[in-house]
């Protein structure tokens, strides 16, 4: 079995005749001549596999379907500093490719692998480096018109074709996506069992970094939000420098990237391990609005569907608060909610935490179908202001579990990190000292 090549065919499939260019990311330089840790193109990863920089795939469909490899070449010398390299040849042989050759050949042959072909699929408009490099390689079949050799007659999206493809993952993708949930979940819980009053953000920060690497993820999906009190109504809030009190709540919103897949994890609970009793009429407000989302997530549902459910209940919780006044339907219809709940109640999830994927099409949410991946995660941001009773001044909640669409119930990837009150309790009731 190998993903990378039944992708590249389908693809072709879609492409019907033509050349597609689909590049790496580059290496980026972080200060000097130090750069950031290496991180390849998520639409080259869904393709090849190959997880060097300064590589470019190549996808020639007339007829038959080629994939052609242009990598770096294997140097001994560069090996000795950098690690290991695979070189062409042996690049082809791992990774299923038809032909592959260096790097340094790209310009060369490129000009000649676009000859006479009737489209170009390139992502236009993403790198202006690589669109003039394109149009290059366009002018040089260009200027051979003369011998009745014709350029492409159409540049089209790439990223449009494999967007589509992505929503929808396979069985290799979603094994990949419920070791990370569970990898993210085991570091959730480990945060729970070190927070304790007097302790910084940071420390429980390098608690879930601990937990992602030693289970062998890579790296953190995104960078991670670890909020203690009045910080949990900042919704990006990442400066994770503030001391931990006795009383407030800490929302951390972290996940680990595996393999290249995201998983994305929000849990909110009480610094001393015990929820107070307005605490946990505002906690208890978010879970059954995500529950109800939940509900919604069905094959045939409309994106929007989660959200709206979310909302209904949301509201009517800001109206037993005392946050808002009204009706429910007259809250919704003023968006005067917005003040305590102003985001989405999901994105799409994958190679990219806010993964590849329109939520519309021609004008209308789309429809859930089994194998996309979301995420579902409600939230309540009470800061201080008038009408705001001050017993919920400065408590931020959202929780958020990675869920995907199946023919029946969604199947919650997150399902084993505690989030009711009395699994949080019980978590951290078993803390160190």
């Amino acid at each position: 079995m190998n993903p990378y090549r039944d992708r590249r065919l389908k693809l072709a499939a879609q492409m019907g005749a033509g050349v597609a260019v689909i590049p790496t990311a580059p290496e980026r330089l972080r200060n000097r001549d130090t750069t950031y840790p290496y991180r390849f193109d998520s639409y080259f990863h869904y393709l090849t596999g190959f997880p060097e920089p300064e590589a470019v795939l190549v996808l020639v469909v007339n007829g038959g379907v080629k994939s052609i490899l242009f990598c770096r070449d294997k140097d001994e010398e560069r090996e000795i500093w950098d690690g290991f390299r695979y070189g062409p040849e042996a690049a082809r042989e791992a990774f299923g490719m038809d032909e592959a050759y260096s790097i340094t050949r790209l310009d060369e042959m490129m000009p000649k692998l676009l000859a006479d072909q009737p489209d170009l699929f390139f992502d236009l408009g993403a790198d202006p480096s690589w669109d003039t490099r394109v149009v290059g390689w366009l002018n040089s079949v260009r200027a051979q018109a003369r011998n009745g050799v014709t350029a492409p007659a159409g540049i089209r999206d790439v990223r449009a074709l494999l967007d589509e493809m992505r929503l929808i993952k396979d069985a290799y993708e979603l094994a990949i996506m419920r070791r990370a949930a569970t990898i993210s979940g085991a570091a959730h819980r480990r945060a729970m069992r070190v927070t304790a009053p007097g302790r910084y953000e940071y420390e429980i920060e390098a608690e879930l970094l601990h937990e992602f690497r030693r289970q062998g993820a890579q790296a953190p999906a995104y960078m991670p939000i670890v909020a203690g009190g009045a910080n949990a109504c900042v919704l990006h809030y990442v400066r994770n420098d503030a001391p931990l009190r006795d009383g407030d709540l800490l929302l951390i919103d972290a996940g680990c990237e595996l393999d290249g897949y995201a998983s994305d994890i929000t849990r909110t609970f009480p610094v001393n391990g015990r929820f107070s009793a307005v605490q946990k009429d505002c906690y208890e407000i978010v879970l059954a609005a995500q529950q109800a989302a939940m509900e919604q997530v069905r094959v045939g549902r409309h994106w929007n569907e989660p959200h709206e459910a979310a909302v209904r209940v949301l509201v009517q919780g800001m109206l037993d608060l005392g946050l808002v006044t009204g009706s429910v339907e007259g809250v919704i219809e003023s968006l005067a909610y917005k003040r305590f709940y102003m985001h989405k109640t999901g994105h799409w999830l994958g190679l990219d935490v806010h993964d590849a994927g329109d939520y519309k099409r021609g004008g209308t949410w789309r429809r859930l179908e089994p194998g996309m991946v979301l995420t579902v995660e409600p939230g309540l941001y009470i800061r201080p202001g008038e009408g705001v009773p001050q017993a919920l001044w400065n408590i931020g909640i959202r929780i958020e579990d990675d869920v995907c669409v199946t023919d029946g119930a969604c199947e919650v990837l997150t399902a084993a990190t505690p989030k009711t009150v009395a699994e949080i309790e019980a978590c951290m009731a078993s803390r160190e000292a």
